[in-house]
């Protein structure tokens, strides 16, 4: 009697061409790599990159120079062209760290002076209008009754504090760190207490779960919470900061690029004026950069730059 074929059976005993069809209709799919960027590529793409940054620039640098010089070339013209603003502070340029006493000294130390007017100055304001700014934020009482005051204040120029200033210290540099301190501290102040009232609820709710002492609720919900609104206030402030120095040292003399500015006016050096604007902006914009940068580092970017 012959045995019944197994399953296995059939198949093996499947026709060829049946089997054929049925391979070739199952769709075949090939995995590829992803391909990499080579290291040319790379290259190409960064240099790319830092071009897109670097030509507008000096594109627009190049234009404004041209111009400046043919302009100022012209028989009347005020202004030196910028060839001769070289030719003429070529010294200051090349020597800024002479020293032959009194006024007489070099760009480096009058900015080295001025800077460090700033830096106390400015850390006082941050000291003082975080705290100020947090109590602000937090107590809605403190905020109506000095929110109107420090609305007032912060619209008197800073040039205006430096009488009272000079008849309180009766010396121009305890002055002229006042001046810089009650200039750049209401955007601190205003900014921080405004980062403070955003401070989302589920935040407060969440450390009243846990009772976080007040202390704890500051560094760990407070601070990082409303960091991007305090740094926003210390950028605003370290630039006015710098305004109020240049200008608070042309009255109280002294070393200080301010006074160096206001000296070289008295002495009809328009080279030596021009040059130190060109050193003031240059600073402001890298003192600028710097708390971007720390803003960037403390609030994992979140701060705008």
């Amino acid at each position: 009697m012959a045995m019944p074929a197994s399953k296995s059976d059939a198949v093996i005993a499947m026709p060829q061409g049946a089997a054929s069809a049925s391979a070739v209709s199952s769709p075949v799919v090939t995995l590829t790599p992803p391909k990499r960027m080579t290291e040319p590529g790379k290259y190409a793409k960064n240099m790319r990159e830092i071009a897109a940054r670097v030509i507008p620039p000096l594109v627009v640098i190049t234009l404004f120079l041209v111009i400046w010089e043919l302009l100022c070339r012209k028989t009347g013209a005020t202004l030196p062209p910028p060839s001769k603003v070289i030719s003429d502070t070529k010294e200051l340029i090349l020597h800024p760290f002479f020293d032959n006493g009194g006024i007489d000294k070099g760009l480096f130390w009058h900015l080295s002076a001025s800077l460090q007017r700033v830096a106390l100055g400015y850390s006082l304001a941050a000291l003082v209008g975080v705290g100020l700014g947090t109590l602000i934020g937090q107590s809605i009482w403190a905020m109506r009754g000095l929110d109107p005051i420090f609305q007032v204040l912060r619209t008197i120029p800073p040039l205006a504090w430096l009488p009272l200033a000079l008849a309180a210290f009766r010396d121009g540099q305890p002055s002229a760190i006042f001046v810089i301190f009650i200039t750049s501290i209401w955007p601190i102040i205003i900014n921080t207490a405004v980062g403070i009232r955003n401070i989302p609820q589920d935040y407060r709710n969440v450390a009243a779960v846990v009772r976080l002492n007040p202390i704890e609720f500051f560094t760990k919900i407070m601070i990082p919470s409303a960091a991007p609104y305090i740094f926003t206030g210390l950028r605003i402030g370290i630039g006015l900061s710098w305004l109020a120095i240049i200008a608070a040292e042309m009255l109280i003399g002294g070393v200080g690029i301010g006074f160096f500015i206001w000296d070289a006016w008295n002495s009809s050096h328009m080279s030596e004026i021009i040059l130190a604007l060109f050193y003031v902006g240059i600073i402001g914009f890298i003192l600028d950069r710097m708390i971007a940068l720390l803003a960037s580092v403390v609030t994992r970017g979140t701060a705008t730059n």
